[in-house]
């Protein structure tokens, strides 16, 4: 969801990836019905590993923005050019052991409106007047003023 509204943001400014450290074998179907609702033209999305983006053939990355407390004292790759990095902690609706529908879709819309928000935010800082260690500082300090 996190690649779809960035690289279907207004604004233009994103090109959005995304991967994990344990990639499922498919992708949710609440998460498929919000992203089919935002109209993404992309790729088609598939969970993959992060790995993929740490090859010397990777996109070149400005910033990586990790959602899960899994993925905190992980071994993260090392990623070419050393892109700025913060962690912005959703809980993962995936996780959630209820069987009830309504709950669980919930759980999905809440993380994307999340992300929308602070992609939101995101876009309206002027990146051409930040260095690394200052877009870092916002990155994170777009997450902790949300909370």
């Amino acid at each position: 969801m996190a690649q779809v509204l960035a690289s279907t943001h207004l604004s233009k400014k994103f090109e959005g990836y995304s991967a994990g450290s344990m990639p499922s074998d498919g992708l949710n179907p609440y998460a498929i019905e919000l992203i089919n609702e935002s109209n993404y033209q992309g790729e088609p999305l598939k969970p993959k590993s992060w790995d993929v983006f740490s090859a010397p053939s990777a996109p070149k990355m400005d910033f990586i923005i990790s959602l899960s407390d899994k993925v905190r004292g992980e071994d993260v790759p090392i990623w070419p050019g050393s892109p700025a990095t913060a962690h912005w902690d959703f809980p993962d609706p995936a996780l959630i052991s209820s069987t009830n529908n309504m709950e669980m879709k919930s759980a999905y819309v809440a993380l994307f409106k999340g992300l929308q928000n602070r992609i939101d935010i995101l876009a309206a800082l002027s990146f051409d007047r930040l260095d690394k260690i200052r877009l870092q500082d916002e990155l994170n300090a777009i997450h902790q003023n949300l909370l």
